[in-house]
């Protein structure tokens, strides 16, 4: 008991240091390459110059959102894993990033939308609403389980998808917008879009975090739950509204993110165990350090061009997890 404890302290710490030192890249490196010396002396002293501008107008608000965004995804990642009892899902099986994807679209169709801020507005609506919709039908007749979030999400999603479809194939604006949106990306985004984001990420990482107990329970299915008194109901209630808060608001920020609420949850049980309580917290730290990685790397490979984020993260990502899977015990919930 204290060797793994401490092997999941040491771990953690790991991980912070391995994310403090990406940020410190995603800064620093980029088309235009500045010193980390110099990024110190603009961080703590801002001023007039070409490299504060970059620093403090592009590059720090696009590492902080990618931070942000990776620990939302992350978290919400092991919650959808351990809510459906299948370690396969990934929040975008719940109808999340479909609802998102569908109001943005919608939103360019109907009324023109064109900035960030716009996407970000239109696409949490639409993600709030398409988990709410996904867990009433789920909820029909005997209540919610593992079985009928997996169907009632995605059915769900067939259907904003072929709506999504519909409308990008009648619109070119639409499906300019839509394909731009749709590759995942943290670039372009101001401190305005990251402010929009942490009133719905902040509760949801304090839901996540806070539901590690309760999942460890579920884990030992619906019957045995009830008997220690867990409301089942409630608990997934609770849950659902965490991985929208979550994955909605980091989705209509950044775009849909492919793998990494898939794979997060898998690195860290890693390292973890089953335990929850800190799968969940670990996936945060994860899907930060894989976000914010993946768009340096994106930056730095194809210079002074970039490669999207998600782009990179599922490149990277699919031959990860098949990795991964190939090991039973990654997988086990």
């Amino acid at each position: 008991m204290v060797a793994t404890r401490a092997r999941r302290l040491t771990g953690l710490v790991l991980l912070v240091v391995a994310l403090a030192a990406l940020c410190a890249a995603s800064i620093a490196f980029g088309s235009r390459s500045i010193p980390l010396g110099d990024v110190w002396t603009v961080l703590w002293n801002s001023d007039d110059t070409d490299v504060s501008g970059i620093v403090h107008g592009l590059r720090l608000p696009r590492t902080v959102l990618g931070l942000v965004a990776g620990a939302a995804i992350g978290a919400a990642g092991a919650l959808t894993q351990g809510h459906t009892r299948n370690p396969m899902a990934d929040p975008g099986l719940l109808g999340v990033n479909a609802g998102a994807a569908c109001a943005v679209v919608t939103g360019v169709y109907v009324i023109g939308i064109t900035t960030p801020i716009q996407y970000m507005g239109f696409g949490l609506v639409g993600a709030l609403v398409a988990s709410s919709l996904m867990f009433l039908i789920a909820s029909a007749g005997k209540g919610a389980n593992p079985l009928t979030l997996i169907l009632a999400g995605t059915g769900m999603s067939v259907l904003l998808m072929a709506i999504t479809s519909a409308i990008v194939l009648i619109d070119a604006a639409s499906l300019d917008a839509w394909r731009f949106w749709q590759v995942g990306s943290t670039q372009g985004r101001g401190w305005n879009v990251i402010a929009a984001t942490l009133p719905f990420i902040v509760p949801g990482v304090v839901l996540a975090v806070a539901s590690g107990f309760f999942l460890n329970a579920l884990s030992l299915g619906d019957d045995i739950a009830h008997g220690l008194g867990i409301r089942v109901r409630r608990v997934r209630i609770v849950g659902v509204l965490a991985i929208t808060l979550l994955v909605g608001a980091a989705t209509a920020a950044c775009g849909p993110i492919v793998f990494l609420g898939l794979v997060a949850p898998h690195v860290a049980r890693f390292v973890t165990g089953p335990d929850y309580r800190w799968v969940v917290p670990y996936s945060a730290v994860i899907g930060g350090v894989m976000l914010v990685g993946s768009d340096v790397i994106g930056r730095v490979i194809a210079r002074p061009g970039e490669v999207q984020a998600g782009i990179v993260l599922a490149a990277i990502g699919a031959p990860f997890f098949i990795g991964l899977v190939t090991a039973k015990k990654l997988v086990a919930v």
